[in-house]
């Protein structure tokens, strides 16, 4: 077939249309709450915390988290698929052997005939137009993916092993908390129950005591199988049995690291989700190149060498071989190669869009955090003053109770007050420090593409 009746085939492919142009992304100048100056994210942003026990935790959980080990067994899966897809392009050789056994009647009378024929066979198609070649780079591609998502997984786990530590050591501060506040209503009560018992309180007043030491020891139970089902997960992310585990420094001394910097421009290359998206959506398009070729006419060589062993010339061999080429050429197939045009099309269309939909996530993730951190700055200047400000309204009503100005219901208000804000304050911290965790996650941490 000549090379214009080649193009005329291709002629008759449906037209490749671009990516979809809403399904680019473009970064905007700069964030919209301040940044630190741009500077290298660490591959190891967990350490900045400075606490020995998170290390050891992210540590154990990127070496046997099971989401992990699943994502590397995809990479690998994705590397065989290469392997699979070179092997197009090169030829297949296979050995064969046939035997045969005849018994006929023929002018001479009955014959008898056996035959054995071993034989090797090759045979190659001619990538003349690219098609396998184009797969094969489609499969490089899906393989970059795979790594890409392999490192995403492994960030995730990252950010999620060190929350849930901050959750877990927020409990600790939670439970000590509850339990001192239980015990000095314990003691109240204790008082209470005294002048009750003496004429100088009433009932009602008891009542209170009682009522508010109760809501306080119900809480300690309630905390207790919080932080044991929160040690269970992070033993999960760890890939180990449940169990207790060590802990660092109370919530209090950890400090929130530096706030990274990073240009809005450089995040499409610093988060392997989008780095993923984006080679999902060129594996999609060399794919959409293949099923175009699928036009152009399909040349396969083939050859056979091998010996007959017949009975009729006493089983001594004959060579024999075979020399062949065909050439397939599509002229009719009832629209199937132009709906295979189509899904791949549609295909590509869909991995654009999802990798728009990623990078939007990301900025949307980055401003979320970076607008956290100031606004829990603010609130934690905002409840550390209310705090000192219901430590002293609580001093204030003890001493009008015990100079006799005024009844206990205005201490067990005050307590209430002050104990509910230092369970705010705890909730408060933490969220700053998750914050922070959250913004290296959406940062990228300290991912680097592999070349």
């Amino acid at each position: 077939m000549s090379l214009g009746a080649a193009f005329g085939l291709i002629a008759c492919a449906p037209v490749k249309t671009a990516s979809p142009q809403e399904a680019k992304v473009f970064a905007p100048a700069a964030w919209r709450a301040p940044i630190g100056v741009p500077a290298p994210i660490s591959g190891t942003w967990w350490q900045t915390f400075d606490e020995p026990a998170i290390n050891d935790l992210v540590e154990a959980a990127l070496a046997h988290n099971t989401d992990i080990l699943e994502a590397i067994s995809r990479v690998e899966e994705a590397r065989q698929q290469i392997r699979l897809s070179h092997s197009a392009l090169l030829p297949t050789l296979d050995g064969s052997v046939g035997g045969q056994t005849n018994r006929s009647l023929g002018t001479t009378g009955i014959t008898h005939t056996r035959s054995i024929q071993p034989e090797l066979q090759a045979s190659y198609e001619l990538d003349l137009w690219g098609r396998l070649r184009t797969l094969e780079n489609a499969a490089q591609m899906s393989y970059q993916a795979s790594q890409s998502d392999r490192d995403n997984i492994r960030l995730s786990v990252a950010s999620t092993t060190v929350r849930a530590y901050i959750s877990l050591v927020s409990l600790d501060t939670q439970l000590k908390v509850t339990r001192d506040t239980a015990q000095s209503r314990r003691d109240a009560l204790r008082v209470a129950e005294d002048r009750a018992n003496e004429g100088y309180t009433s009932q009602l007043e008891l009542t209170q005591a009682q009522s508010e030491y109760e809501s306080a020891a119900q809480m300690i139970p309630e905390l207790e199988q919080a932080i044991r089902q929160q040690e269970n997960a992070i033993r999960l992310l760890t890939g180990t049995l449940p169990g207790d585990l060590h802990r660092g420094r109370e919530l209090q001394t950890l400090t929130p690291p530096t706030v990274p910097g990073l240009l809005p421009a450089q995040l499409l290359r610093r988060r392997p989700d989008i780095q993923q998206a984006e080679q999902l959506v060129a594996a999609a398009d060399l794919k959409l190149d293949a099923r175009r070729d699928e036009f152009l006419p399909q040349v396969q060589l083939s050859s056979g060498i091998g010996r007959l062993y017949v009975n009729a010339l006493d089983f001594d061999p004959v060579k024999v071989w075979d020399l062949g080429a065909s050439v397939l050429v599509p002229i009719y197939s009832a629209g199937r190669l132009e709906a295979q045009v189509g899904v791949a099309t549609a295909q590509r269309n869909q991995a654009a869009y999802s990798y728009r939909a990623t990078a939007l996530k990301a900025f949307g993730e980055v401003e979320n955090s970076l607008s956290g951190v100031k606004r829990l700055e603010e609130q934690i200047t905002r409840v550390h003053a209310r705090r000192v400000t219901l430590a002293r309204s609580l001093e204030i009503a003890r001493d009008r109770y015990q100079g006799g100005y005024s009844s206990y219901l205005e201490v067990l208000d005050a307590q209430r007050n002050l104990f509910n804000t230092e369970l705010s304050a705890i909730q408060i911290r933490e969220n700053q420090l998750k914050n922070v965790i959250s913004l290296y996650q959406a940062l990228g941490g300290g991912w680097v593409p592999e070349k």
